[in-house]
């Protein structure tokens, strides 16, 4: 893989055909496998504090690495109105298949995390299970439309649904509302994982925040009893946000990449 800098124009590539085609944007970074692949969450790009911390590690450690923005995000086409988990799932999938050798890392944030978890199940439905050595999910929001929205949701809101086909809420990280489609809701209830077991067959860490306000802690701590009892670790920080972007939180995400890298190679 060809190695970039941030100040250099991103690889493309097309993801579906005819109306439903857009231009994916991603970067690489050259090195060994297992290949870090960072998977972002709703409405973030690939050059946030986390991605950006994770692309150094790589670089210092010699290790392949690649990030994209999905479509509506960053420097990617499309827009972000058409998203939904399994179109951006198709995404991450396209650029995986086009631009990482070998097996592969999973760090997924937030909604990340859900898109990683479709990643595994993806893989091991098309018979490929070695294509995943590990999964980093941070703050994961797995099944969040249906499981952390939902039941929130007020009678207005509902009725702005299916009169407009969208939500729109203010938010803590953009001067601009995040907007939530009927879309989106609908293809989530798809695309859930958090039913029965979720069979991964390879090493799980999860690093959560007690204080984050947007996925509270119980979500990971559920989401754990829907992964196999071996081979999963859970971090829960204290003071820990959402972001999971201060120094000390980002020794944490490299220190379980890490070990991931680790595992992986010793075949455990």
């Amino acid at each position: 893989m060809q190695s970039e800098t941030k100040a250099e124009q991103p690889r493309t590539i097309t993801v579906g055909s005819g109306s439903s085609a857009r231009t994916i944007a991603f970067r690489t970074q050259a090195g060994d496998a297992p290949a870090l692949v960072w998977l972002g969450g709703y409405r973030s790009d690939m050059h946030g504090t986390k991605a950006e911390h994770l692309a150094q590690l790589a670089e210092k450690q010699a290790l392949a690495f690649c990030r994209l923005d999905y479509s509506g995000h960053g420097e990617s086409g499309g827009r972000f109105e058409d998203g939904t988990i399994g179109r951006w799932t198709e995404e991450a999938a396209a650029v995986i298949d086009a631009a990482v050798d070998g097996p592969a890392i999973l760090i997924g944030s937030s909604m990340g995390a859900w898109i990683a978890l479709r990643l595994v199940q993806t893989a091991l439905a098309a018979g490929k299970p070695a294509e995943v050595a590990g999964l980093l999910l941070l703050a994961p929001a797995p099944d969040f439309t249906h499981r952390l929205m939902e039941p929130k949701l007020r009678d207005d809101q509902r009725a702005a649904l299916e009169r407009d086909g969208f939500i729109a809420e203010p938010s803590d990280y953009s001067p601009e509302p995040n907007i939530y489609t009927r879309k989106l809701f609908e293809d989530g209830a798809a695309n859930l994982v958090m039913e029965g077991l979720i069979e991964t067959r390879c090493p799980v860490t999860i690093i959560q925040g007690m204080a984050d306000q947007d996925v509270p802690f119980a979500h990971a701590l559920e989401l754990v009893t829907h992964l196999p009892s071996e081979g999963v670790i859970v971090t829960l920080i204290r003071d820990g946000d959402h972001r999971l972007s201060r120094p000390q939180d980002l020794e944490l995400i490299e220190r379980a990449a890490l070990d991931l890298v680790t595992a992986a190679r010793d075949g455990s």
